[in-house]
């Protein structure tokens, strides 16, 4: 055996170098072994039954642990190999805990046209399938004296940090820098090729290759073997034919510029066994080089589109405006814009439709992000100079008006059509547009059109066409249809939006900035998605969440909450179909609510407030429990709303005179029972909404509803008093407190496992029926935002799946600390100081004073009093710790980075709130209070920026 000699150990003693020799020696006979076992097998594909004409056998070896109960499979782009589909995977054989094996033999044309694409899933004890992350593994040898090719394969973990790297951000954009143009010496008559992925190389790097073997170069670091790039992997073809076997070798970096070896990479030598046959061929698919993973990191910045000021908008944030957004973020060294969703909302025509997250379309854009001018252009710039006094006067409204910018812009898109709409829709791109979108667009136009000629976005009040039929939405779109003018207007708007966003997208990409969209958990239950697939949503339910920081009664989005058993059934497509949408103008996205993915909070139809939902789907608490846990089931007592006059007292105080005979009614055990006209939130709520708005009836309004809730369970729906639900925050109601203290002790364990343990698994399966799916669907780089009440599983899950997570200073993971510290993010994930749904810095500085103090000497460190307003020098030292944390991105809302500079903050910090969710019908209007154009003059504090984001290592 010729001598061996690790890159480590070659400056060390003889002692050193025999230790790593005898190292490798024992690793080697147990690879070997694997080796000769997998050639004794002979396990061909049993399809096709007979062996193709034009054969060649394919081995594929995957070194994976498994334990008891698993079992690997594979699957290709091919007929052999089950044409991707996981449902005619092939199973593989087992030879030892760490490798599993499959021979198969396929026609050699298959290798010829396109290669052979090929990924592993793993079935686990239950039979679930877990997919390896990519589809880059291939077979595409161009020999074609070639019989047998064998894969040496490493599994690719979805949780791996390097995957990030491969996401569209980074591989369009951020990396893009990295693709060095070489071409490797490779020989023609090669046995083995060697295949790695190495994504965060510096600019003019490459891989290298060293071993033990001359044809490896004999570990001479200045003259190595490089690699070229194809595709994500860094590849060389080598003869090693008169190598002496095992061969022990590492990948290395190499800077082509400067003609220099740089390093190795991190731990022990790789060994490659022999190629016996003459026509035969080994591809190794070593997975990712072994260098540290989690040294990128980047900053940026979050503001809605609608929050953006510039001397040529029109009252609110346009997509045009995002360009000289892009251009400041490239001056202060931010590589990400995130902004909140763009898609239309107009369904009332009221301020009402500022709520982003109520989109009517989830693939539509909101006509309130055109820019008039743009459409215009110069020959038809008249019209829409004739609205520059209009423009000038709500631009310099301090927020945005949203209901006059929206008319005004809606009035001016339907003149300009009329005298460009026919040229433009017969343009090529346009009818590109069209073709490409023609899945959502016609029913979208069709929508909009009936929303408009019947006043309303309630479909099933619309006189025709109350059910979506496509056939009868076919007709309005036909050459001779007196519709179609009308309707193609919508065409025309969403054609020009698509056209100033995709440029605005490329802008920044020329820059060097990505663009980070979001994605809604709910759909607007009035709106084109639910008229098209009603079956798609539980149009019966109603999406929310549970009580919280931001709301004590919880949150009622009012959304449907999604079927997801139907939508399974086609393989995701609605969503498959959204993600591709968002991809032409976005890098990344935020899933807004990810833990709706393990089980969304239901509200009943019959609520109004949030606290009368439950999780969906949830193990459900059987009444034999309670007597097996020592409790007599009461029904009325725990299911039934408790109301007494102690409990009146502790609503009202004073009674209002007139209340018990108008609402309530005496019942047998001593109490009061609802009258039947006012046993739900909605009767309520209907009952008050033809009363004066006075602010009395506000108070009965929410005494009735807190007399609602006043319970301790739900009963499941169709359960014939079988199982039942707890109330959240069931210790805090009269209900619950009025019990004796043996009875709320076995309450409150019932409560804990129900909440807190029984459901983590099943919530877990929950999830991975889904998320992997839909991970799969793109590859922009996946952001959750997983805040709230969350369960233990959701860590692990997003972890697996190489999901970031959110993570906010004021709102730690663990319930058992009142801040989180920013050094202690995981890498995976985005970390910032507040969002659009909270209080910016200064305005939560000023909100608690006890809380303040403990903020300031604990989490920054700071002796005696804290200050009464966030001073510019604490907003800072709040920004700088976040900018030191190890999380992948740091993102601010521009609010927060103003704060840094007592001359450009906002006077009033109240003012920079962009959404509070503890009111219902929140107005969103945010808007900066200084132009873009302005900010961008600001070169003291741009550059002062600059330093500090680039110090801090992003």
């Amino acid at each position: 055996m010729s001598d061996i000699r690790s890159p480590l150990t070659i400056d060390h003693s003889l002692l050193t170098s025999v230790h790593t020799f005898f190292e490798i020696k024992s690793r080697t006979r147990h690879v070997f072994s694997i080796f000769v076992k997998s050639c004794r097998l002979d396990t061909t594909n049993s399809r096709p039954k007979t062996e193709p004409t034009i054969a060649m056998k394919l081995q594929f070896n995957l070194r994976f642990h498994t334990e008891f109960g698993q079992s690997l499979w594979i699957s290709g782009n091919i007929d052999e190999l089950g044409n991707d589909d996981p449902a005619q995977a092939l199973p593989m054989e087992y030879l030892d805990n760490e490798s599993w094996t499959i021979r198969v033999a396929i026609n050699r044309k298959s290798v010829a046209k396109h290669g052979v694409r090929y990924r592993y899933f793993l079935k686990t004890k239950e039979g679930d399938l877990v997919t390896e992350w990519g589809n880059d593994k291939v077979v595409d040898l161009d020999r074609k004296d070639l019989e047998q090719v064998e894969m040496i394969d490493t599994w690719n973990h979805a949780g791996e940090f390097e995957n990030s790297f491969y996401t569209a951000p980074f591989n369009n954009v951020l990396l893009k820098h990295t693709d060095v143009k070489l071409k490797s010496k490779s020989s023609k008559n090669f046995t083995h090729v060697f295949r790695v992925k190495a994504p965060l190389l510096r600019k003019h790097e490459v891989v290298c290759l060293l071993g033990n073997e001359p044809r490896l170069h004999s570990w001479k670091e200045t003259d190595p073997v490089l690699l070229s790039r194809e595709g994500n992997w860094w590849s060389v073809q080598l003869n090693l034919v008169e190598c002496s076997f095992p061969i022990a070798y590492k990948y290395g970096v190499f800077n082509t510029k400067e003609s220099r070896f740089v390093s190795f990479e991190k731990g022990d030598n790789r060994l490659a066994h022999e190629c016996v046959p003459s026509k035969k061929a080994i591809i190794i698919h070593d997975g990712f080089i072994r260098f540290p993973n989690n040294t990128w990191k980047g900053a940026g910045v979050a503001i809605p589109v609608f929050s953006l000021r510039t001397r040529n908008s029109f009252g609110v944030g346009e997509f045009t405006d995002i360009k000289l957004l892009v251009d400041w973020a490239n001056e202060t060294g931010l590589l990400l814009i995130q902004i909140l969703p763009i898609n239309d909302t107009i369904a009332t025509n009221t301020w009402v439709d500022s709520y982003p997250y109520a989109a009517i379309s989830a693939f539509a854009l909101h006509p309130l992000y055109i820019n008039l001018a743009k459409v215009a252009g110069k020959k038809h710039a008249d019209k829409v100079k004739a609205l520059r006094k209009k423009q000038k006067q709500l631009n310099e409204l301090p927020a945005m008006d949203y209901e006059e910018v929206i008319r005004f812009k809606l009035s001016m898109l339907k003149e300009l059509y009329e005298v460009m709409g026919d040229e433009c829709l017969s343009s090529g791109d346009c009818m590109d547009f069209f073709n490409k979108n023609q899945h959502w667009l016609e029913p979208y136009s069709a929508f909009c059109f009936f929303r408009d000629k019947y006043g309303t976005s309630h479909f099933e009040q619309w006189k025709t066409n109350a059910v979506y039929d496509k056939k009868e939405v076919d007709k309005l779109f036909a050459p001779k249809s007196s519709s179609r003018k009308n309707i193609n207007f919508y065409l025309f708007v969403q054609y020009h939006l698509h056209l100033q966003l995709k440029e605005a997208t490329d802008y920044a990409h020329k820059k060097g900035i990505v663009l980070k969209g979001d994605i809604p958990i709910g759909i607007y239950r009035y709106g084109c998605d639910a008229w098209v697939a009603p079956s798609l949503y539980n149009m019966n339910e109603q999406a929310g969440a549970p009580p919280d920081d931001f709301t004590a009664v919880g949150q009622n989005w009012e959304f449907p909450t999604y079927n997801w058993k139907r939508m399974q059934e086609d393989g995701f497509s609605w969503w498959k179909q959204r993600f591709e949408q968002m991809s032409h103008y976005f890098d990344a996205f935020r899933i807004d609510h990810i833990l709706g993915f393990f089980r969304i909070w239901s509200v009943p139809a019959h609520a109004v407030q949030g606290i009368m939902g439950r999780f969906v789907p949830c193990l459900s608490v059987h009444y034999i429990e309670f007597g097996e846990n020592g409790l007599w089931f009461d029904n009325r007592r725990f299911c039934k709303p408790y109301i007494n006059d102690t409990v009146l007292q502790e609503i009202f105080g004073d009674v209002p005179e007139g209340f018990k005979e108008n609402y309530l009614v005496t019942n047998d055990a001593g109490g009061y029972d609802l009258q039947p006209a006012f046993a739900t939130q909605r009767q309520v709520e209907a009952h008050f909404g033809e009363l004066d708005q006075t602010e009395n009836n506000e108070r009965l309004k929410l005494g009735l509803y807190d007399l609602i809730s006043n319970v301790i369970l739900f009963e499941h729906e169709g359960s014939r008093g079988q199982e039942f639900h707890f109330r959240i925050s069931m210790e805090k109601t009269s209900s619950f407190r009025h019990l004796i203290p043996h009875i709320q002790q076995k309450l409150q364990a019932l409560y804990v496992n129900y909440f807190f343990r029984r459901q983590d698994d099943f919530w877990k399966k929950e999830a991975m029926q889904k998320l992997p799916h839909l991970k799969n669907a793109t590859n922009m780089l996946i952001c959750g935002e997983d805040l709230g009440m969350v369960p233990h599983c959701v860590p692990d899950v997003m972890k697996q799946l190489g999901i970031l997570s959110l993570e906010i200073q004021r709102m730690p993971k663990d319930i058992n600390k009142e801040f989180s510290y920013p050094h202690d993010a995981p890498y995976l994930s985005v970390i910032t100081p507040s969002t659009h749904d909270m209080s910016t810095l200064r305005s939560w500085w000023e909100e608690n004073r006890e809380r303040t103090q403990r903020f300031f000497n604990h989490v920054l460190g700071q002796w005696g009093d804290a200050t009464y307003f966030c001073e510019p020098w604490i907003n800072r030292a709040i920004i700088m710790q976040h900018l030191y944390s190890p999380a992948m991105w740091a993102i601010f809302q521009l609010q927060d980075i103003l704060g840094m500079s007592a001359t450009l903050r906002r006077d009033n910090p109240t003012e920079e709130r962009i959404n509070n969710p503890a009111i219902p019908k929140h107005y969103w209007q945010y808007r900066m209070h200084l132009s873009l154009e302005d900010l961008i003059k600001e070169t003291e504090f741009n550059k002062e920026l600059l330093d500090t984001v680039e110090n801090s290592g992003r």
